[in-house]
């Protein structure tokens, strides 16, 4: 089979199976995403909040 036709068969039957499956929900973030914009938070609660001095 030409690599052309293979292709474009290919392309037809990925379009079949999302019509088939219907739309999809939204994207999750992933865990990374949520960790650093968690670390980030937490940097911004650290650096906005004074903190008593500390005697010597």
């Amino acid at each position: 089979m030409h690599p052309d036709i293979h292709l474009a068969l290919h392309h037809a039957r990925a379009a079949e199976l999302r019509a088939e499956a219907g739309p999809r929900p939204a994207p999750r973030p992933g865990l990374r995403t949520r960790l650093g914009w968690t670390l980030v938070e937490v940097g911004l609660k650290l650096a906005t909040h004074p903190r008593p001095a500390a005697a010597h």
